[in-house]
């Protein structure tokens, strides 16, 4: 279950880059997920800060109509790093490998770009609805399936 996991918290980096981070990080704080150095200066008090005001940012700058596309190069390679990472905390945190964990999280991360970038213009189309409220629903989505998956530890 814990690689399927890695796999899913990268998936989710792929929808929103920071988000999962963030998750992991006050799971690391608050001792849902137990990891050891250097992976637990993740939990650090400095970068559960940094990092939920990043995801926070990034949940804002998302809705923004000059926001690149998440599959352009800069997009899609912190979606891969972020979801490499995430991937090998959940790995790990689960007693598993951190190489397997971080491969799993990266490919994670590269589809959930792909699929979610696809499944959010279909909405949009399909629906009839601003762009705006399916990148809510995508929100939601990624904060919640982050937070399910560092919670299960």
């Amino acid at each position: 279950m814990t690689l399927l996991f890695a796999f899913l918290i990268g998936l989710f980096a792929g929808l929103r880059s920071l988000t999962p981070p963030a998750a992991v990080a006050w799971a690391v704080y608050l001792g849902w997920l137990k990891l050891a150095r250097p992976l637990s200066l993740i939990g650090s008090l400095p970068a559960v800060i940094i990092l939920s005001l990043l995801a926070l940012g990034e949940l804002i700058v998302d809705k923004l109509p000059n926001t690149p596309n998440r599959t352009a190069p800069l997009g899609l390679i912190a979606r891969i790093v972020t979801g490499g990472l995430t991937g090998t905390c959940v790995s790990r945190g689960g007693g598993q490998s951190a190489f397997v964990g971080a491969a799993l999280g990266l490919l994670g991360g590269i589809v959930g770009c792909f699929a979610g970038y696809q499944a959010r213009a279909r909405l949009v189309r399909s629906l009839r609805l601003p762009d705006f409220y399916v990148a809510l629903l995508e929100d939601l989505v990624a904060i919640g399936g982050s937070l399910f998956i560092v919670s299960r530890f």
